[in-house]
């Protein structure tokens, strides 16, 4: 396991969820996190928070689908940090209803934030990690993505599509130094997920946020010559 400490991580959706929750893992371990999301107020909170930790913090408010805010927000936040080590491409979103009853105007917004924000973020940070010689990029997607079901067709196909996009990076990138890791976590209990009935939270039985946290963690201390190119979480016994 290497040290982290003194890196700089951008985390996209990091004002609450799982974004929050691996800014703030990643902040324990000495590195300096810029986190973005649209709502000014959660990221505010979450960044007074990673201050109290004792690191470097900052945000920057845009909508991961536009590509021109993404690549503005993004360098105001390598400006701040003084630089940037990793990312975490986090932010998406979850529609989901029947093939029947989605208008084609929600599959487009699903994948606009859920796979244009991965690539937008991607290539916005691809160069300060060029620049640099090496570097980290997280890219989560989801085990819908690995087999669609009833009513998720928008989720599951743009996840997919993240899984695909992510090994085409690894294979580009990992000849730079660059190591791209595709995660696919099964349900966590986030306020996504709880409030669209796909689990109850139960702490004892479903994964939890601070789990995935800590495998995202895990994933980005091992030593720099091993790349994880794709794993998979599951609770236990849900």
């Amino acid at each position: 396991m290497i040290s982290l400490k003194g890196k700089a991580a951008i985390i996209t959706g990091g004002g609450r969820g799982l974004g929050k929750a691996v800014a703030l893992q990643l902040a324990l371990e000495g590195i300096d996190i810029g986190i973005t999301g649209r709502n000014e107020e959660n990221l505010k909170a979450t960044v007074e928070e990673i201050r109290g930790i004792g690191v470097k913090a900052a945000y920057a408010v845009f909508d991961i689908g536009a590509e021109e805010e993404v690549k503005t927000g993004i360098n105001q936040l390598v400006t701040e940090l003084g630089g940037v080590d990793i990312l975490i491409n986090n932010a998406g979103i979850g529609d989901f209803g029947t093939l029947e009853s989605m208008p084609s105007q929600k599959w487009e917004q699903v994948f606009r934030t859920n796979l244009f924000g991965v690539y937008y973020a991607a290539m916005a940070v691809f160069p300060h990690l060029k620049a640099k010689g090496e570097g980290d990029i997280v890219n989560i997607a989801s085990t819908a993505g690995l087999k669609g079901g009833s009513t998720m067709s928008a989720y599951a196909a743009s996840k997919a599509a993240v899984i695909s996009l992510s090994q085409s990076m690894m294979a580009e990138w990992r000849k730079q130094n660059i190591r791209v890791i595709t995660l696919t976590p099964s349900t966590i209990a986030t306020d996504m997920s709880i409030q669209g009935g796909l689990t109850d939270g139960d702490t004892d039985k479903v994964l939890q946020p601070e789990d995935f946290a800590e495998w995202v963690r895990d994933m980005l201390k091992m030593n720099r010559r091993a790349l994880v190119a794709s794993a998979s979480i599951f609770s236990s016994n849900p």
